[in-house]
């Protein structure tokens, strides 16, 4: 564990100084210089957790792995409780989210509006519904038209809806971009 995190070997966040001891009694490390105290796992998803690692791998394998959502009820099926499977699924998805958005979409790129929430029995449908939260769908395919990443953007409005996607850190030198069936896209 202590070659993943500090693979170049230990560097205290504090002062910069790259020496420390292990203060065996609660398995933390500490800085020869500043005393600066700090565990393997501080800064990263495991840190805060009394659960083990090989229970936060076993539920990163499940959530990863399945094939549907996997639910917190079968991540709780291994040695813990409801609430701490729910957290750790969260957690979880928060990193796999955060991930993906520092990836950057390339090559073919299909871009459509979509939105999120329930029916609302107002009288209005459609892209007009009170309640629906509208969104960009952005899908990177490659040369065959298999998906390889997508992306999904909350916007305000679609008049300005391209120019949100084309911040540095979502679209990059994209080849193409077919935009399915919207007008305010070409506004």
């Amino acid at each position: 564990m202590f070659q993943w995190r500090w693979p170049q070997g230990f560097v205290c966040p504090k002062c910069g100084h790259t020496g420390c001891c292990e203060l065996k009694s609660c398995k933390i490390f500490q800085c020869n210089n500043c005393h600066h105290q700090l565990s393997i796992t501080a800064g990263t998803v495991f840190a805060a957790t009394k659960l083990s690692l090989e229970i936060w791998f076993l539920g990163i394998y499940i959530v990863t792995q399945s094939k549907i959502s996997a639910s917190a009820l079968s991540l709780s099926r291994t040695p813990h409780s409801h609430n701490s499977a729910l957290l750790m699924k969260h957690k979880i998805q928060q990193v796999m989210k955060e991930r993906d958005d520092s990836k950057q979409l390339t090559s073919f790129i299909q871009i459509d509006d979509a939105y999120w929430g329930g029916k609302k029995h107002d009288g209005k449908r459609g892209r007009g519904a009170t309640g629906k939260i509208p969104f960009i769908a952005a899908v990177e395919t490659n040369e065959l038209g298999n998906p390889i990443h997508i992306r999904f953007s909350r916007v305000r409005a679609y008049s300005r809806s391209l120019s949100n996607l084309g911040r540095p850190n979502i679209l990059h030198q994209a080849v193409m971009l077919f935009l399915m069936d919207w007008v305010a896209f070409l506004r």
